[in-house]
């Protein structure tokens, strides 16, 4: 099932926006388009809502005051044009921080940030989410020319940075996309990938052999970096088993 989303702005180009990128994506559901606060509140009220894009400078209601008034909040993305309410979204405990004007990119940046934090939450915390379904096929976006490119975390063998792009390796086929290396680390679930050099991210469960120096996936030896060696070596038990 598809994940239940609301936009609250008193924008109607913000909401325009946020509305032609959840369009490009196949598992979110835009269940309401509302101009201030007090009508999602309604919302909310008759609907399980998993996700909210909220706009925090709003007549009547802040973003901010309104997610004050919410005792079991779902996830919420801020959506603004402003950076200094940033330590305040964060004190509670918003999922990201959106700045206007929002591109495709940072959107499905902080949608992969959702769908990590599913990982961790039990289904009854969930509005109509199937979590199962999350849970046993999680994976991310990626962007390659003007498509995004769905990924399963399970197909991943590893991932190669080349200056500004990543090379996404999988059995069937590899990806290439601009992006840094770091920003993906920190969209994949770290006990089943691990970074073992400044270039090269690998799946754990993948890994067929290793050593102090090198890890093989498959037929490929991939090199572990002096200042990752001894995180590597402890993740994986090498005093353990050696």
């Amino acid at each position: 099932m598809k994940i239940k989303c609301i936009i609250v702005d008193d924008e109607p180009l913000a909401i325009r926006v946020i509305e032609s990128h959840i369009e490009k994506l196949n598992n979110i559901e835009l269940v309401a388009k509302c101009s201030n606060a007090i009508e999602a509140l309604d919302i909310l009220k008759s609907n399980k809502i998993d996700l909210i894009f909220l706009d925090i400078q709003m007549p009547e209601l802040t973003g901010l005051e309104f997610l004050n008034t919410l005792q079991n909040p779902p996830s919420v993305i801020f959506t603004t044009a402003y950076r200094n309410y940033a330590i305040d979204a964060f004190e509670l405990d918003v999922l990201d921080y959106l700045l206007k004007p929002i591109t495709f990119e940072r959107f499905c940046k902080a949608i992969n940030k959702f769908y990590k934090l599913l990982s961790y939450k039990k289904p009854e915390t969930l509005g109509n989410t199937s979590l199962k379904q999350v849970e046993s096929e999680p994976f991310i976006y990626i962007k390659r020319n003007k498509t995004m490119i769905k990924i399963l975390l399970k197909d991943i063998l590893f991932i190669e940075s080349i200056k500004d792009y990543i090379r996404i390796h999988t059995n069937k086929d590899s990806y290439m996309t601009k992006q840094q290396i770091s920003v993906t680390e920190k969209n994949l679930p770290d006990e089943h990938f691990i970074r073992v050099h400044k270039s090269f991210i690998v799946s754990i469960e993948k890994i067929t052999t290793f050593s102090p120096n090198y890890i093989s996936i498959n037929d490929k030896n991939i090199p572990i970096g002096r200042s990752y060696k001894a995180y590597v070596l402890s993740k994986l038990n090498y005093g353990k088993n050696f």
